[in-house]
């Protein structure tokens, strides 16, 4: 008591100093709070405890020693969060770019980046499922109850991938009662969309369910001026199905299934160095045109084909949880399959066909991906000081791809997934590079914390993850093939490697007092090495890229952390504060134009070292303000594919992310309610390349939105604007002036009923 006091007066006179304009001045937009709450003794705002399941068990955010931005079910309703990009935006030191299909994306998270054919630089885990793959990240969120962002190492507690971090998300489960809602939205690019979701009891106190589902349906934003169509037009549907079963005091069976399937534009990219003439399509020089920049953005296109995306996604696992009074047992198993499908015009991407016979023809992609994984974990159930929890793990994935580039005919693109069609009259196959991965990984993990004392925790977490590749390279590539590799001798055409690595963690945690908490940690991450496309590499070579191999490196990531955790002022402030230094080998992504080749390399070792600070405070009844700030030093220590780049910054990491924001919500009468919310995100210029040939400027973006309300949660009215000042910027930018725009201003209207 004594040293708590003594902390409060020490915090709330140094406070007091800096005075409340600088420090609201100073918060980022950490939209971690749920509703506020009125004390009855002096009715201050108080802030709602937010509480995580970071380490597999529920606990207070103030005191899981990590760094860790979470998102209430109340918080994604009023932020509007539909994607994944809605709340990576508003997390520190992390950044989500969407390219070239409705799948793609790139995330990274204290500069540790995915690239593309890569695997994702976080553990993704939704309702206790590992995803198998990033192309699941950007299907459509709705009906969830919470969202947490993990930074730093997470593979000794969530596997592989999770080098840079993990993301849980939780759906709203089944209830007792029967409830559910409806909403219906209507925006630009004449989109309109509706979801819902419905759910409680079939068997009282045993079988509970539900259901829910949303269809969307965008004309499109962006304009192909050539053909005088929308060029990004997008068709989604989503159902997702939970059934909960208590088959005993003792046992519960959770059986969930999904399905995604989209349709629409793809393969927006623009070549830089085209030279138009004046507004039109018509090209003066296919190669002469202006020197790549990432800060160029056209927002118009005229590919003579028009782009299209296709992807299939079907989940379903099936989660045994045992109960004792010692120990929890749980089994979930998984069954994931992934299709993706995208055809468009060939770089570089203008009105002519088959320049020089071997340019702006058409090109295709096609990945199957199926995989099915088991997962047994034991972990204590008791308040006891030891916690404790071991598992084990075993995935098995089977992924095809194939890559084409065709003679373009002006007579449409044929749809190739596993053979190619040299023969075609209307579109003939002129590259034809494919493969089949059959991979196989299994880990055992566990992890232990004890309170030493009532103040001083010390947690120690292990796994051992090891991966084995296999890749059977189709007869019928035309970038090389093994020796002897021949359709009757499918041997000749295997290749394998394996790839392991033992991951250790250890934090420290101390409570400097009941409303603050210090933490250090020690953690290494794990990304499975992999094999590229058999023959880019020699193709890469012969369009004069030289170091790209068929195969990569495993990444290895090192992380140091500090960090600092407060709740100040009557928990009226919550502050935390991480600082990291990281020591990792990342992926970077090589397209060789020619031939539609895409190719990962290795750069030898990145030195990244930063933090964050986020803040969230109520200032008023109804009135939250946030802030945070994530800043990331990035530097090239090795690079033996080029030595030159050693001491630029690291490829795809924007030095700083800012944000602000605030909320107001208040009952007008009775029977009405307002609600408003603005984030303002500041995110730091990047570049694209290890060369740092060109980077890309700061952006600042602007959302906001303003509704009406039913008091009691019943409905809801409300408008929404992303992206208010109508910010043009690339998404993406490819090393040659590959460049993708990103989207510009929306609106949207919702209405929503709850019942």
């Amino acid at each position: 008591m004594r040293k708590t006091s003594f902390w409060r007066k020490l915090m709330n006179k140094t406070l007091g100093r800096i005075g409340a304009a600088s420090l609201f001045a100073l918060m980022a937009s950490h939209p971690q709070v749920s509703m506020a709450q009125e004390s009855d003794q002096d009715s201050i705002t108080m802030l709602e405890e937010i509480v995580v399941t970071a380490r597999m068990r529920s606990e207070s955010l103030q005191d899981v020693p990590l760094s860790e931005t979470a998102f209430s079910a109340q918080t994604i309703e009023d932020s509007r969060i539909d994607t994944a990009d809605d709340f990576l935006q508003l997390t520190p030191n992390v950044t989500l770019a969407n390219a070239q299909s409705a799948g793609v994306s790139f995330m990274t998270i204290r500069g540790i980046s995915q690239v593309r054919n890569g695997e994702a630089p976080v553990a993704v885990v939704v309702d206790g499922v590992l995803q198998i793959n990033n192309r699941q990240l950007t299907q459509a969120m709705f009906d969830t109850q919470t969202i947490e962002v993990l930074r730093g190492p997470q593979g000794a507690l969530y596997g592989r991938n999770a080098a840079g971090g993990a993301i849980l998300i939780s759906s709203n489960q089944p209830s007792d009662e029967l409830e559910g809602y409806a909403r219906a939205t209507f925006g630009t690019g004449n989109e309109y969309s509706i979801q819902a979701a419905v759910g409680g009891p079939l068997v009282e106190d045993k079988l509970k369910f539900r259901l829910a589902a949303k269809y969307q349906d965008i004309g499109g934003y962006l304009d192909n001026i050539q053909l005088n169509e929308k060029a990004d037009g997008l068709e989604d549907l989503t159902l997702r199905a939970i059934l909960e079963w208590n088959i005993s005091e003792n046992l519960t069976a959770t059986l969930r299934g999904s399905m995604v399937r989209t349709e629409g534009g793809g393969l927006n990219y623009q070549s830089q160095s085209v030279a138009f003439d004046g507004d039109t399509c018509n090209t003066s020089n296919p190669f002469g045109g202006p020197a790549p920049d990432a800060d160029t953005v056209v927002r118009t296109f005229c590919a003579n084909n028009l782009g299209f995306n296709e992807r299939d996604i079907d989940e379903v696992s099936l989660k045994l949880v045992y109960d004792t009074d010692d120990i929890t047992f749980t089994n979930i198993f998984s069954y994931n399959r992934v299709m993706e499908y995208g055809a468009g015009d060939q770089f570089p991407y203008t009105n002519e066909v088959d320049i020089f016979g071997i340019f702006d023809g058409s090109q295709t992609q096609f990945v199957d991906i199926s995989a099915w994984s088991e997962e047994f974990r034991m972990a204590s159930n008791t308040a006891e000081p030891l916690q404790w929890m071991v598992g084990a793990y075993y995935l098995e994935t089977d992924r095809f791809i194939s890559t084409t580039t065709g003679d373009d005919n002006r007579q449409g693109i044929e749809r190739i997934e596993r053979l190619p069609k040299f023969a075609s009259v209307t579109n003939p196959t002129l590259s034809f590079i494919a493969d089949d991965n059959n991979n196989q990984a299994w880990a055992l993990f566990g992890n232990v914390s004890y309170d030493v004392t009532e103040d001083m925790e010390i947690a120690v977490a292990l796994r051992y993850d090891e991966d084995k590749r296999i890749q059977n390279i189709s007869p019928l590539n035309t970038a090389g093939l093994p020796a002897g590799c021949t359709e009757s001798a499918p041997e000749n055409c295997r290749q394998e490697a394996t790839y392991n690595k033992l991951q250790p963690k250890v934090s420290l945690k101390y409570a400097v007092s009941e409303d603050a908490n210090l933490y250090a940690s020690y953690g290494e991450g794990f990304r499975s090495g992999q094999y590229n496309q058999f023959g880019v590499g020699a193709a890469a070579s012969g369009a004069g890229v030289v170091g790209v191999e068929d195969t990569v490196d495993a990444e290895i990531t090192k992380t140091y952390e500090v960090g600092f955790k407060s709740e100040l002022l009557d928990n009226r402030l919550r502050l935390n504060v991480a600082a990291f230094h990281t020591k990792t080998n990342p992926l970077y992504f090589v397209f060789i134009g020619a031939i539609g080749g895409q190719a990962l390399v290795n750069i030898d070792e990145v030195r990244l070292m930063g933090g964050e600070i986020e803040a969230v405070a109520s200032v008023a009844e109804g009135v939250n303000l946030y802030a945070s700030f994530g800043y990331t030093d990035s530097e090239i220590l090795a690079n033996t594919l080029n030595p030159a780049t050693v001491g630029n910054e690291a490829p795809y990491v924007a030095k700083t992310t800012l944000n602000l924001g605030a909320q107001y919500r208040t009952d007008l009468t009775e029977d009405f309610g307002l609600v408003a919310r603005v984030d303002y995100e500041r995110r730091g210029a990047q570049f694209w390349d290890p060369e740092n040939s060109t980077a890309r400027s700061a952006l600042n973006l602007v959302n906001a939105r303003i509704g009406v309300e039913d008091p009691d949660g019943v409905w809801s009215v409300t408008g929404s604007v992303r992206n208010l000042t109508d910010e043009a910027y690339n998404s993406e930018w490819v090393l040659g002036g590959f460049s993708h725009p990103a989207m510009p201003r929306t609106w949207h209207l919702d209405v929503k009923v709850n019942f």
